[in-house]
């Protein structure tokens, strides 16, 4: 097994929290996260809760993106590397960036080793819905930075519990 390079985990002495760049953070076990994410899903239905998830996740990562392009003085494709990355280095699975066009507002993003997938298995249909609107929020936050009018949608196009599909694929375009 490979180490991949240490994330910067600072604990506060006084308050227990945990930070990570420029953010508090939350450690918990892949198994504890994904069986709630179940439990919610049986409740609600996979549709409703990916809507949610969606707008949730869109929020978090124009907002994540922002404050990690200030503290490092990153823009353009560098925040979206950048936050590839980081993604890559907490757990969720292997990010990588097939190609990316910040003036046509489209990108396309492999999934790898996806924490979703070694949870559920191959179940026959896309489980990695968590993850999209963090790919729109993303690219609608460096376009904004940019001062580009341009807004994005994302989807998942394929999974790896999926069968006959061995990695995840997410693209953005415009609205």
């Amino acid at each position: 097994m490979k180490t991949a390079p240490q994330l910067p985990i600072e604990v506060d002495s006084e308050t227990g929290v945990w930070t990570t760049d420029a953010l508090p953070m939350l450690y918990v076990p892949r198994h504890f996260f994904i069986n709630n994410h179940k439990g919610i899903e049986e409740e609600i239905g996979a549709e409703r809760y990916a809507d949610i998830l969606y707008k949730a996740g869109y929020k978090s990562a124009w907002h994540w993106c922002e404050k990690e392009a200030a503290l490092h003085g990153l823009s353009g494709e560098a925040v979206f590397e950048h936050y590839m990355k980081r993604l890559s280095q907490r757990g969720w699975g292997l990010f990588s960036i097939e190609a990316i066009d910040l003036e046509a507002g489209t990108c396309r993003v492999r999934l790898d080793h996806s924490a979703f997938v070694y949870e559920y298995g191959k179940v026959g249909r896309k489980i990695e819905y968590m993850f999209t609107g963090w790919f729109a929020g993303a690219m609608d936050q460096i376009l904004a930075a940019a001062g580009s009018p341009l807004r994005t949608l994302a989807e998942q196009t394929q999974s790896a519990a999926e069968e006959g599909c061995d990695h995840g694929v997410f693209v953005t375009r415009p609205r």
